[in-house]
């Protein structure tokens, strides 16, 4: 039986395949993660809390994982939307739309990042119907996490699509059949079934959120203690050629962000342990 599996398999066996996903994953994630720790365990614990406690390094912190969060919480709202309105319905145009969802994906950070300044600005199109009110986008907290909405929103849509599709719409005849209302129905029946995915998507749009740098750069005015982004503390520090203060700052937003995401794993695996017990 083992022998006859092997002859039919076209992929090299268990062991040959973990040894290239180790190595693979080494030399891509492992390695170069340690190495920021290597790097930061050189400059010393005074040195160290010195760097990541500076109140400007910290106010990039509150500004970079909070416009983050924001910007994930309107994405797993809005994408939500969007992915049901996609499968569910059919409208001129529906092609077009799908396809511009993965625009963020194609199109350079800077370039989304100067598009945004110019339509936001005071000047811009946007910008100066909202400049009367008082309302102002580009270089405001706002404004960063409108960039960051902007290249979150393909993670959300793109995991919800294929779990919607998949739903059977049988189902919610049935429960409307037996006297479930539209709210009822969404309530019992459909949202439980897409929360684990719809966790999986904010999840995604929040890492890569809080990794950003290009197209927030230019829409935030980088004005320090107000709009200044954590990556762009890095990048200041490696113009200065202060590696191991660029290193230290890197390594408190990487144990921050991986503390975040399994928080978030967490409730997802709870979430889908509840549903199966259910």
């Amino acid at each position: 039986m083992a022998k006859a599996w092997k002859e039919r398999s076209i992929l090299p066996g268990f062991g040959l395949s973990m040894g290239f996903t180790v190595l693979y994953l080494s030399l891509i994630v492992l390695f170069p993660l340690s190495a920021i720790f290597i790097k930061t365990s050189g400059m010393g614990w005074e040195k160290f809390w010195h760097t990541v406690l500076d109140p400007r390094v910290l106010h990039s912190y509150q500004v970079s994982f909070g416009a983050s969060f924001g910007a994930a919480l309107i994405n797993a709202v809005f994408g939500f939307i969007v992915a049901w309105v996609l499968v569910r319905y059919r409208f001129p145009g529906k092609k077009l739309i799908d396809a511009l969802v993965d625009l963020p994906f194609a199109l350079p950070t800077a370039v989304a990042g100067i598009a945004l300044t110019t339509i936001y600005s005071q000047n811009g199109w946007v910008g100066s119907l909202l400049e009367p009110y008082g309302i102002k986008i580009a270089y405001t907290p706002l404004g960063i996490m409108l960039a960051l909405t902007f290249i979150g929103t393909p993670f959300v849509v793109r995991t919800l699509q294929p779990v919607i599709e998949e739903l059977e719409k049988e189902v919610e005849e049935a429960a409307v059949s037996l006297g479930a209302d539209r709210w009822r129905t969404f309530r019992k029946v459909i949202f439980p079934e897409l929360l684990p995915p719809l966790l999986t998507g904010f999840t995604l749009a929040f890492a890569r959120a809080v990794g950003e740098y290009g197209s927030v750069v230019f829409i935030s005015g980088n004005m320090p203690m107000k709009t200044e982004i954590a990556p762009l503390m890095i990048m200041t520090k490696l113009e200065q050629y202060d590696y191991t203060g660029a290193t230290a700052i890197a390594m408190v937003m990487l144990v921050i962000s991986f503390l975040m995401l399994l928080v978030i794993n967490y409730l997802q695996w709870r979430t889908q342990r509840r549903l199966q017990a259910a």
